[in-house]
């Protein structure tokens, strides 16, 4: 094998180590070593081109290994065939690599001195392109780097930067990994060493000894309700009574304030709900002086939404106000775009029941039930912090409803609920997750993992929550900090290039 060969094999292969970083394993300190060792390829590439392609090279074996639970949505239960799924789901893995191919163009084009590449120029512009990343064709940030870190001392980082931030503190740390590697027998190689000690510690300075957000009222208790119900059964009309007896059942048998169900745990629209289950609810709720959150559809005339409607004590008073309408859609689950071109497709080739839903309003308000002000996101939409932070400093809880069945037994669930843990962090607030089959989680304000259900079983996870109110600084200026430090290290890198 020619070296050139082999080093994008080693490319491929860090890239896909990489992904044991992130949940569920949690070895953090791989994602550091696995960027340094890109760093260290880019470093010693002899052109542009060849930086490029270890950076495609990084990111196939990256995306294919952490994204590889898109096969079983397309193969289970898309009913695509394993010749057909395969292809895809390496395709989806080979455009997002496109992305860290473009990191290694971008800084290969800013030659500048060693030090500086590395500990400026490389981890500003991977940063940039993870933010291009999670922006472009409505955003994909899955598996940004700085969700590897939610139970790392870089998570201090996250509630002043958001994950971006931490994301940067993670790539300025494999640049001073790669470069301490570089002058490991030179004088400078102990203020190396310092800098990466002291990167760490203000991350865990600022994660143990600084509170962003106060504790507002007394806590209240909660139930998540994760009902398991199979994917290929959720929507099939002979067994909707069965789910909603079950639903029923677990709400009934609880005396929570606040009761929290799945995204479409009641797969129907919300003016088919049967009357006497909606009053049994409503007024047992209401018994418990709190309300009941419910994932439905809505319909509202010739427009759908995915949607979550609440009933119980808060209902009669703030009616208007007592639903949240997913605002940003899936391309491809939720969604098609460009119809004409590949309607055909999604619906032809793929056997996945759906039309195309509508968005709902871009800001929406907290819903005031249970006592608090509750800020609901729907499945995805947890991704997106700069989104998620629109309902503060207002709401004082936040809730992701969650069906996660489409990926199976997959890592995608452990994913997600990794991801919820930064959205916990950014905003100061505790995160509610209600899922149909995992991860159903209470997370702390501080993105600590306060209770947990086993994935793919039957039960409620019940515990204690508290409203919070204040402002962490991600809140007051989302991703506007970090563009500002992006874009002072790109800047300082331009400056230095080397012009010859």
């Amino acid at each position: 094998m020619q070296p050139s060969h082999k080093n994008h094999l080693y490319a491929f292969i860090t890239g896909a180590l990489c992904v044991f970083g992130f949940a569920p394993l949690h070895l953090y300190p791989l994602t550091v070593l696995a960027l340094a060792v890109l760093f260290k390829l880019w470093l010693q590439a002899d052109s542009a081109k060849s930086a490029t392609k270890f950076g495609f090279y990084f990111g196939l074996g990256f995306f294919a290994s952490g994204i590889s639970w898109i096969y079983v949505a397309l193969h289970d239960f898309g009913d695509m065939p394993f010749w057909l799924a395969a292809p895809a789901t390496l395709l989806f893995a080979a455009f997002l690599a496109l992305l860290p191919a473009l990191a290694g163009y971008a800084q290969a084009r800013l030659p500048s001195r060693k030090l500086l590449r590395l500990l400026v120029v490389m981890p500003a512009v991977w940063v940039a392109v993870e933010w291009l990343r999670g922006t472009l064709f409505t955003g994909f940030p899955w598996l940004s780097m700085g969700y590897a870190h939610s139970d790392s001392p870089l998570a201090g980082y996250a509630p002043i930067l958001g994950v971006y931030g931490v994301s940067l503190a993670v790539a300025v740390s494999s640049g001073l990994l790669a470069a301490l590697w570089l002058l490991r027998r030179e004088q400078a190689a102990k203020y190396l060493a310092f800098g990466l000690a002291l990167l760490w510690s203000v991350g865990a300075l600022l994660q143990h000894n600084v509170a962003w957000t106060q504790a507002q009222g007394e806590p209240f208790s909660v139930a998540l309700v994760q009902g398991n119900i199979a994917q290929e059964i959720k929507f099939n009309e002979d067994a909707l009574v069965g789910t909603l007896e079950t639903y029923r059942r677990h709400i009934l048998e609880n005396d929570a304030r606040l009761t929290v169900l799945p995204e479409s745990a009641f797969p129907l629209l919300r003016d088919e709900v049967p009357p006497y289950l909606a009053e049994k609810l409503s007024e047992h709720a209401k018994k418990n002086a709190g309300d009941v959150l419910i994932g439905s559809f809505e319909r509202v005339d010739r427009h759908y939404y995915n949607s979550v409607f609440a009933l119980g004590a808060s209902e009669n008073r703030f009616a208007a106000d007592l639903h949240y309408r997913k605002q940003h859609l899936v391309p491809f689950g939720e969604f098609i775009p460009l119809r004409p071109l590949l309607g055909w497709f999604i619906n032809g080739v793929l056997d996945i029941p759906m039309g195309d839903l509508s968005s709902g309003e871009i800001s929406q308000k907290p819903m005031a039930i249970a006592g608090q002000q509750v800020a609901v996101n729907i499945c995805y939409e947890d991704v997106f912090g700069e989104e998620i932070i629109r309902a503060l400093p207002q709401a004082t809880v936040l809730v992701n409803v969650t069906n996660d069945a489409w990926y199976g037994d997959s890592w995608a669930a452990e994913q997600h609920n990794q991801i919820s843990q930064l959205r916990a962090l950014e905003a100061g607030r505790m995160m509610l997750r209600a899922t149909n089959t995992g991860v159903s989680s209470i997370i702390a304000a501080n993105g600590k993992v306060l209770q947990r259900l086993p994935e793919h079983i039957e039960g409620v996870l019940q515990g204690m929550a508290q409203g919070y109110s204040g402002s962490t600084p991600y809140v007051r200026w989302g991703n506007n900090a970090i563009w500002l430090i992006l874009l002072t290290m790109l800047g300082i890198g331009w400056l230095k290039r080397d012009k010859k």
